[in-house]
Order: structure tokens, then C-alpha cells, then sequence
């Protein structure tokens, strides 16, 4: 589905606006923007009583949302700077989780030039693309505590 991101800015204030009003499930479980740069996303989480699960860590959804989040943002990004309407849809998504994920964590998504890369071959070609992002979560020691990966299709409207 094509993306309208007309007169948005993407700062992390305006993003997290965004997010109350169109994505209220991750504001309200504590999902923030924290910094975006044309080849970065940073996406912070903070372990609550409203993103547990039964085991006294974060939801796994909670974690899929922010680093999601991460990836989207600077795929939205890129297709706003290209001027050029294009559909982004996630087909496929992994994750991984390696630890408990309590406390604050931080999703870092650091392929914007892949994006960027991915984006321009979409518009020269006519043709839908796909491309496989990563987003890492680490905790406040810097430890990984999961990773996911996503499949996003882009493809260039007439």
C-alpha cells in the first residue's frame, strides 16, 4: 500500500506523533524514535508492566514493533526523498532472541544506503524490489538481545 508521508518531517518528535495516531498499539506499549539520519534508525523500548509477558521480560510483539519501526522509518524516509510514490509492504519477517530483554532497549537499524540503493533501482527498473534489513536489539550493557530481520517489496507507482 503506498505510504503518504506528504508534509511529514522526519524528526523524531513528529515520528512519535505519528505513532499515537497511527500506530497507537506501539505508543501506548512505549516504542520511541530516538534519533534517524539518512542512514541510521534508532528506536528505544523500555521494559513496563504494559509490554511483559509471563516470564518477567519484554512481549517478543513489543520487540517486533520497535525494531519493525526502525527499518520502516528509514525506508518512509527514502521514499519521501525520492519524490516518487512507492508501496513498501513487509513479506516476511525473522527473529531472533538471544536474552531476557528487560530494562531500556535500543534497536538500531544501519543499512539506509541499502535502502537508498534498493529505492533508485525500484524507480530506474519500473520493477518491484525486495530487500532484507536488520534491525539489533541491545540492552542498556550493550548486549544483544535480539535480532530481526525484514523483507520489505518496494515498488515504484506510475
Amino acid at each position: 500500500m503506498p505510504v503518504n508521508t506528504e508534509k511529514m518531517k522526519f524528526t523524531p518528535r513528529k515520528v512519535n506523533a505519528f505513532l499515537l495516531f497511527k500506530l497507537p498499539s506501539a505508543f501506548f506499549t512505549g516504542v520511541r524514535l530516538k534519533s534517524l539520519t539518512n542512514n541510521a534508525a534508532v528506536v528505544k523500548v523500555t521494559y513496563r508492566w504494559v509490554n511483559q509477558n509471563p516470564f518477567k521480560s519484554m512481549f517478543w510483539a513489543v520487540q517486533g514493533m520497535a525494531s519493525e519501526l526502525s527499518t520502516g522509518i528509514l525506508v518512509m524516509k527514502e521514499i519521501d526523498a525520492s519524490n516518487r510514490k512507492i508501496s513498501m509492504l513487509v513479506t516476511n519477517m525473522n527473529g531472533t532472541f538471544t536474552k531476557k530483554a528487560t530494562g531500556k532497549i535500543r534497536f538500531e537499524c544501519n543499512e539506509g544506503e541499502l535502502i537508498r540503493a534498493t529505492i533508485q533501482k525500484a524507480i530506474e527498473t519500473g520493477e518491484g524490489q525486495t530487500i532484507t534489513v536488520t534491525s539489533e536489539g541491545f540492552n542498556e550493557e550493550g548486549i544483544s538481545v535480539s535480532k530481526f530481520e525484514y523483507e520489505w517489496s518496494l515498488k515504484a507507482k506510475n
